[in-house]
């Protein structure tokens, strides 16, 4: 169960996918985040249903063992996924993006790739207390393009 702290923050955060869906749907300028969400929303129709429907949608628990996913989570994966493709961080990801892309021949299905690394990467985090772990992420990544898999820690160390 969330604490009300989390999910007031959960609510803020898909008030943000909310405002940024009408005001592409309405046509109006879209700043900042707003365009990257609105870009990806555009690749997932399955899911205007729910950015149209705020108020049934802010409070909802998408809960795997309900049969769903968290359109919220998933798309929040893909603008992830273009942060980190746009500055390349972790260093190597473009590059291992740009050979998954040539296997892919589709920018949605290769970050779909990669989105299974790095979620994969998160669950380990949160399952050991730690952060995000880069090295095994491009490692993850590396394993996608064929490369020797090389072993590694899941999880980086508690800071």
């Amino acid at each position: 169960m969330y604490s009300q702290d989390c999910t007031q923050s959960r609510n803020q955060l898909r008030q943000v996918f909310f405002r940024a869906w009408q005001r592409q749907r309405e046509q109006q300028p879209l700043v900042g985040i707003e365009r990257i969400i609105a870009s990806v929303a555009l690749r997932h129709p399955e899911y205007h249903a729910v950015l149209e429907n705020p108020a049934s949608h802010e409070d909802h628990d998408f809960s795997p063992r309900a049969g769903r996913s968290n359109p919220f989570l998933h798309m929040g994966m893909h603008i992830a996924i273009e942060e980190q493709l746009s500055v390349d961080q972790p260093s190597g990801i473009r590059a291992y993006y740009q050979t998954i892309l040539k296997q892919e021949l589709d920018e949605h299905g290769a970050q779909h790739r990669i989105m299974d690394c790095l979620g994969e990467m998160l669950w380990q985090a949160e399952r050991h207390g730690g952060t995000l772990n880069s090295a095994a992420y491009l490692a993850c990544l590396a394993h996608l393009c064929g490369e020797p898999h090389v072993a590694h820690n899941t999880a980086a160390p508690k800071t």
